[in-house]
């Protein structure tokens, strides 16, 4: 039998989670807090850039570890495409994501339209529309603007609210829900 060392897990363990991922039910909105405490066996992040063309479709946390492989290439997914600056993203707003993915039981990838920040694309962006924080949870890799086509702002958003993780903004106007690590809130329409 066949251990990663990096995880610390078995070829076997591994092989039952991507099993186990065709017939898991998907959680409820009850059980979003449980989730993001390290409940279930599995967690999968599906994501696709529109910006350079990047899918991912990935199980990055298993038997109550993180898979260091799949953490470092959701970091180079999330970079700031316009610099190609790479940050770690906080596992908190993965978690948040992907909890909320599962709530909307969607089986199309989020689009990614903004991860990491670098101060510089922060500035830019800012420079041109009032809704950039300056000192924003992206720039920290703490944040992520998603949308779906299959499921409304509204939807998205009392899902990523269901897990009480962190804030989330809804931007009807754009069509995409931000979600982040920082303190509990909410805003937008």
């Amino acid at each position: 039998m066949t251990t990663d060392t990096s995880t610390g897990m078995t070829r076997r363990a591994i092989l039952g989670a991507f099993a186990a991922t065709t017939v898991a039910a998907a959680p409820t909105f009850s059980k979003a807090a449980g989730f993001l405490r390290g409940a279930g066996d599995i967690r999968r992040l599906k994501m696709y850039s529109g910006r350079t063309g990047e899918r991912i479709d990935m199980i990055y946390w298993i038997e109550g570890k993180y898979i260091k492989d799949s953490v470092n290439e959701i970091n180079h997914f999330m970079r700031d495409w316009r610099t190609s600056q790479v940050k770690s993203i906080d596992l908190r707003t993965v978690d948040i994501m992907a909890a909320s993915h599962n709530l909307l039981d969607a089986s199309e990838p989020y689009l990614l339209l903004s991860g990491y920040r670098s101060p510089q694309t922060n500035a830019m962006l800012r420079s041109r529309s009032r809704g950039v924080a300056k000192n924003s949870l992206h720039m920290q890799g703490k944040a992520a603007d998603l949308r779906l086509s299959s499921r409304s702002v509204g939807q998205i958003a009392r899902a990523a609210q269901a897990c009480r993780g962190g804030g989330v903004g809804s931007y009807s106007g754009s069509n995409f829900v931000h979600m982040d690590c920082g303190d509990v809130r909410s805003w937008g329409s």
